[in-house]
């Protein structure tokens, strides 16, 4: 698998932090970011958020956390995918 490298957190340092590639080949965004921690998912767990949705975390997903600072990374990274996809 082959990822375009779109961006990290600016206010990284030398180890791991949030960060954004493209998967062209599926035209999808791949994020890295911070563990969520058991109590915010505990939190999407008690609440049915999306209408239709079952609440909670299902099976072989996770809830990650990215800086605010990031959105303009997080943005190149949608318009990368995007254009990939068309």
């Amino acid at each position: 698998m082959e990822l375009d490298f779109i961006g990290i957190d600016p206010e990284t340092g030398k180890e791991g932090s949030p960060t954004a590639w493209v998967d062209r080949a599926n035209a999808e965004i791949v994020i890295q970011g911070w563990n969520a921690g058991e109590e915010l998912a505990a939190a999407i767990g008690g609440t049915s958020w999306a209408p239709g949705h079952t609440a909670g975390v299902p099976i072989g997903e996770t809830v990650i956390r990215i800086p605010a600072r990031m959105i303009p990374i997080l943005r190149e990274a949608c318009d990368v995918a995007e254009r990939t996809g068309l």
